[in-house]
């Protein structure tokens, strides 16, 4: 993979990280509300996982070899977590990976992704 495809990737990955904390800054108890707008919070975290499972799939294995800190199978794995959002315990995960693991990709990333 070029160095120009793997920018664009960590260009994507940033802005998913926003949108990421435009979710969580509505709070816990939004995201989990049985509202409409808690659905709307819940389904608009459910694809920023998604897209950020997709982004750490295609970055290139040496890519992700040099970040040995990020826990990239996990990160691939939100697809699956997304997948059994059936139950309150699931809503739970997915606002502690919104809330916790994506925050802390750019520092793990260091100055490739701003």
């Amino acid at each position: 993979m070029t160095d120009d495809r793997v920018r664009r990737r960590l260009e994507d990955l940033a802005r998913f990280v926003d949108e990421a904390a435009y979710v969580v800054s509505k709070g816990r108890d939004a995201y989990l509300a049985a509202t409409p707008e808690g659905a709307l919070l819940r389904h608009a975290g459910e694809r920023i996982l998604i897209k950020i499972a997709t982004v750490a799939e295609k970055l290139p294995e040496d890519f992700r070899a040099h970040h040995p800190t990020i826990d990239w199978a996990g990160l691939m794995r939100l697809n699956r977590l997304t997948a059994r959002l059936d139950d309150r315990g699931s809503e739970d995960l997915t606002w502690r990976a919104l809330s916790v693991r994506v925050p802390g990709l750019p520092s793990a990333l260091g100055r490739q992704i701003a």
